[in-house]
């Protein structure tokens, strides 16, 4: 009995331990990107999905198109990089087995 009091003791006080070394952990984590960084407005027309983006911040920022494309794999349009208040798109063609685009999202990065 006085061993499982002992064991049960050891873990309750390492579970305190690691309390500060978990909060450091996520105190040290990569600040949350900007929302709103782009704004942006997506279509799909047959096997073809369209991103129209504008950046609103001071900083360049990449994005690109992703397309859903039914029973084919779905795919990604060229990275374009937009400089501060600028406008750009990027589009993307689903395969020709494709049952055509689905939906259309932006990726930033």
């Amino acid at each position: 009995m006085a061993f499982r009091k002992t064991v049960a003791a050891l873990a309750a006080g390492a579970a305190v331990t690691m309390l500060p070394v978990l909060g450091a952990s996520s105190a040290q984590a990569a600040p949350a990107p900007v929302q709103n960084a782009l704004s942006c407005t997506t279509s799909v027309s047959g096997k073809v999905g369209r991103a129209d983006c504008t950046n609103n911040t001071n900083r360049a920022i990449a994005f690109r198109v992703k397309v859903v494309c039914g029973m084919a794999p779905d795919v990604s349009g060229n990275w374009v990089t937009l400089n501060p208040g600028a406008r750009g798109s990027s589009s993307a063609t689903c395969a020709w087995f494709s049952t055509g685009a689905g939906s259309a999202s932006w990726q930033e990065g």
